[in-house]
């Protein structure tokens, strides 16, 4: 087996086993409760050492962050852009791209899901840029499938803007986005603080990218990507719009018109003002937000400003970059193609999201919150929380910092999920400075209420990012670009101040009866952040019977009966990404570890230990897991945008089976601290 590293020199876990290193059924004889008992300890056990054994000597857990290749294909444009391509990497990202394309020609963003236009066409495009012919099978079936879709035209945005900086596309057909957009209050609409964090990071050196119009000379043409291979298919004009959507259409060609007439000094301040905001949030890691979209972005707009390669922030923001590859060996490739080393580029990296999650899990397993592994990783995670104002504090001016952040190095952006884990995750470990955790928890406890949303509920990064204007602008045609509360962030914080004593407290109350009223008809709640109604119900069961919600509760009762209903016949639970979609999806899919992780943690929170549902569900973790201590799960069951842009998280699929294999094993947990 092949070891990777995160590019922060621990080291992640092997490849997955081949199929023939699965560990034999061991499942009890139907009825057996006792038997099915010892045999989840006995896969508890091997789980907890196997995560044991991945553990960092700083403390932390990290698993791959597997996203789709767009990641990979403008991490090679970027290159190209900036001349900074090496033939090493090219061909090691080469090797990747080509090792994810399907059958028909096509890139997916998940496993298992449909061919994606935007995605086909970047990874079409990163491959004639390591040298692919376009005459060469695997080449002539994308640009096929691209042109049966109406090529390059009918992509997205972003897309289109990368094809841009090379003159494959004209920026005159491309939506207007001013850098004077800096200057707009946070009081007004569509200022820079009504996206999301992660739209913010991006929005803002687009601005200067689109001013400046760039075009590098292009290596090669791409007729073969047009409808019509003899030149590029001209852009076909929006039809017209009614209501708001019109009103967008009608500004964007405003701003079109603007653009002749900009006075230069005040574009050029804009500018620079832009790329003040942009080096503020350059975090010390060299990386902004701790996220690849921003940093490609930024570079760019940095370098057009004039600032070359040698600089300090240019400098950090490449190596930052490294950072984020995982080398793997390298598989057969099309045709009697030899290929060497594979370069995957994560998204972004998770270690603390991965530490808070894995601690849990293995307190619920029965680990002892003294024991050293649970020790490091309480004082590395303490290290971690964020004691300076962010962006958030845009909105929340007066409120004290004390979050944490998803990332190795992301100060200006904290989120409230992974506060809410870290928290209750510190409360499992006896740590030998017990003042150290209350001070931080204290902290963090009071930051996060102060985040709480008008309606009573949570969204992840900023509080009352709920506007609907943002969404609207032509621009904005890839993902959510607004932070509104979500189910499972709110169930996250519910569950730790029912933790920590404030069950009864006013915005928790509030919160609870947000929570109640979200829930669907069918029973489930929708998952925002992982895949979809599995998720946002195994998030909410357990924070509402924590904060004291009986499970004779109705709505605890209808979830049940939701669970059990959408149960696979191997005993497990799946969902897919195109739940998101389509309704006849939800609750349906391939049963995975962590999914059927989620299930039981809500069945086991509800009282059904005992029912056939959880031991169905147990048995079918317990018959999966390999014999390293460790389960398989190709299927994408995170998300970072519902249905555009889906994430594998790699730890996923050993913490959340642990979780509800020790609360199984070993009952809830009662709500005390300390780890006692």
């Amino acid at each position: 087996m092949t070891a990777t590293t995160d590019g922060s020199g621990g080291a992640l876990a092997p490849h997955p086993p081949a199929a023939s290193d699965r560990i034999t059924d061991h499942r009890p004889a139907p009825g057996d409760s006792a038997g099915l008992c010892t045999t989840a300890l006995l896969t508890a056990q091997r789980s907890v050492e196997h995560l044991l054994g991945r553990q960092d000597p700083r403390g932390w857990w990290k698993g791959d962050l597997e996203t789709n290749v767009t990641m990979d294909a403008e991490d090679l444009l970027l290159r190209q852009f900036l001349g900074v391509h090496d033939p090493k990497t090219t061909a090691a990202a080469a090797v990747f791209i080509r090792g994810e394309q399907r059958e028909d020609g096509t890139w997916a963003t998940f496993y298992g899901g449909p061919g994606e236009l935007s995605t086909t066409v970047e990874a079409y495009v990163a491959l004639r840029l390591a040298g692919d012919r376009p005459d060469e099978l695997h080449m002539e079936r994308a640009a096929a499938w691209i042109r049966a879709r109406g090529g390059i035209a009918a992509s997205r945005v972003f897309t289109r803007i990368w094809l841009a900086l090379f003159g494959w596309w004209r920026w005159e057909d491309l939506p207007e986005l001013p850098p004077e957009l800096i200057y707009l209050p946070s009081w007004f609409p569509l200022n820079i603080y009504d996206f999301g964090c992660w739209a913010r990071q991006t929005i803002v050196p687009l601005t200067v990218v689109s001013a400046e119009r760039p075009v590098r000379p292009a290596p090669f043409a791409l007729d073969e990507l047009h409808t019509d291979r003899h030149r590029p298919n001209p852009p076909r004009p929006p039809s017209p719009a009614t209501g708001w959507d019109g009103v967008f259409q009608h500004l964007d060609r405003l701003l079109h018109g603007y653009r002749r007439v900009a006075p230069r000094p005040l574009r050029r301040a804009a500018m620079n003002r832009a790329a003040r905001w942009i080096i503020e949030r350059q975090e010390n890691d060299g990386c902004w937000g701790g996220i690849q979209p921003p940093a490609v972005y930024s570079l760019i707009a940095l370098s057009l400003l004039g600032y070359d390669l040698d600089h300090p922030v240019m400098r950090a923001g490449l190596e930052s970059l490294d950072r984020f590859a995982v080398w793997r060996e390298g598989t057969a490739g099309p045709g009697d193609r030899r290929e060497g080393p594979a370069r995957m580029v994560e998204a972004c990296q998770s270690p603390v999201w991965d530490t808070c999650l894995t601690v849990l899990a293995l307190s619920d397993a029965g680990v002892p919150g003294d024991h050293p592994a649970l020790v490091r990783a309480a004082d590395w995670m303490l290290g971690e929380q964020i004691t300076r104002p962010g962006d958030w504090a845009v909105r929340r001016p007066r409120l004290a910092p004390g979050g944490w952040a998803f990332e190795f190095h992301n100060d200006n952006y904290p989120d409230i999920d992974d506060t809410a884990e870290v928290v209750l995750a510190l409360r499992r470990v006896r740590h030998p400075d017990p003042a150290r955790v209350e001070e931080a928890v204290a902290l963090a406890g009071n930051w996060t209420l102060g985040m709480q949303s008008k309606c009573g509920a949570w969204g992840a990064f900023d509080a009352d990012n709920t506007g609907t204007f943002p969404n609207r602008l032509p621009f904005c045609d890839f993902g959510e670009v607004v932070d509104p509360p979500s189910a499972d962030v709110t169930a996250h914080v519910v569950e730790m101040l029912a933790r920590e004593g404030r069950a009864h407290h006013p915005r928790t109350r509030r919160a609870v009866e947000w929570l109640l009223s979200e829930q669907r008809p069918s029973g489930a709640w929708f998952g925002r952040w992982g895949v979809n109604h599995l998720y946002g119900t195994g998030a909410v069961v357990p924070a509402l019977t924590a904060a004291g919600v009986p499970v004779s509760h109705p709505a605890i009762r209808r979830a049940v009966d939701w669970l059990v209903s959408v149960q696979n016949d191997d005993g497990g639970w799946g969902e897919d990404l195109r739940s998101y979609r389509e309704e006849s999806w939800i609750g349906r899919g391939v049963s995975t570890p962590s999914q059927t992780g989620w299930a039981l943690l809500a069945l086991l929170a509800a009282g059904e230990r005992d029912g056939g549902a959880v031991a169905r569900g147990v048995a079918f973790l317990t018959a999966a897991q390999r014999e390293d201590g460790s389960w398989d799960e190709p299927y994408f069951t995170g998300t970072g945008f519902p249905w555009d842009f889906s994430i594998n998280y790699h730890i996923y699929r050993q913490v959340f089976p642990l979780m509800a294999l020790g609360r199984y094993v070993h009952g809830q947990l009662p709500a005390g601290r300390n780890g006692e």
